[in-house]
């Protein structure tokens, strides 16, 4: 086996992966705060508040921030203190739009593009989904979720497609968290993935572009009847 051979055969088999920076794991626990709902939207932060509950100091702290900045997550006023980011309906129903198309193209080259062993993990991420019980914990049923989104956009081939789609994406996770979690969202996201599936196996570019799109039209509906709630339940 010549060194080029191992070295790929290597890179492949290891499960090795680098430790995570205080930055990041204290981006991952903020995230999942403001996904659960335990930072409420609009509700300003205490950088010395947030690294004392952390227990690191203010400067892997502020390195947290600026990723959960890129992921539309937590906003600066003019003040520069941070707040966790409330983007209105509208903003949010225009982003999912256009993420929408990109998901549609993605869906058709997918089609075209992808290989076998593609589909293969895109099927069973959908399977995973289907026989998740009703007390799997939402957080791991969006992340599959959003793996099985990711795998058919990887499958597209296409970089700049990626990369655009990684940006806009990362900035609506709250956003998609939201319609994931509903039960109502949760039954429809399900028919929907099924729906991609068939025609990802199929090939048919024009039916898997056709559900991808309507899949991120579903998240518009199921996030405007969230807010719905919310606003109901204020009074």
């Amino acid at each position: 086996m010549n060194q080029l051979n191992w070295a790929t055969e290597l890179r492949e088999f290891s499960g090795i992966s680098p430790r995570k920076s205080l930055a990041d794991e204290a981006a991952d626990t903020l995230r999942e705060f403001i996904l659960l709902g335990n930072l409420e939207p609009g509700l300003p932060m205490s950088e010395r508040d947030l690294a004392d509950a952390l227990g690191i100091s203010r400067t892997p702290l502020k390195e947290a921030l600026r990723i959960l900045e890129n992921e539309g997550l937590v906003v600066y006023g003019k003040t520069r203190r941070p707040r966790v980011a409330d983007p209105s309906l509208q903003e949010l129903a225009q982003n999912l739009l256009v993420l929408g198309s990109l998901e549609a193209l993605a869906g058709e080259l997918a089609c075209q593009h992808a290989t076998d062993n593609e589909i293969d993990e895109a099927v069973r991420l959908e399977r995973l989904m289907e026989s998740a019980s009703e007390d799997t914990e939402p957080l791991q049923f969006f992340q599959w979720d959003m793996d099985f989104h990711k795998a058919i956009v990887h499958a597209s081939r296409n970089d700049p497609l990626l990369e655009i789609h990684k940006t806009l994406n990362a900035r609506l996770w709250r956003a998609r968290f939201i319609s994931s979690k509903m039960r109502t969202g949760r039954d429809s996201t399900l028919g929907q993935h099924e729906d991609i599936t068939e025609a990802l196996v199929a090939r048919n570019a024009k039916e898997c572009g056709k559900h991808m799109r309507r899949h991120l039209e579903t998240a518009i509906t199921n996030i405007a009847a969230t807010q719905a709630l919310i606003i109901d339940k204020g009074k």
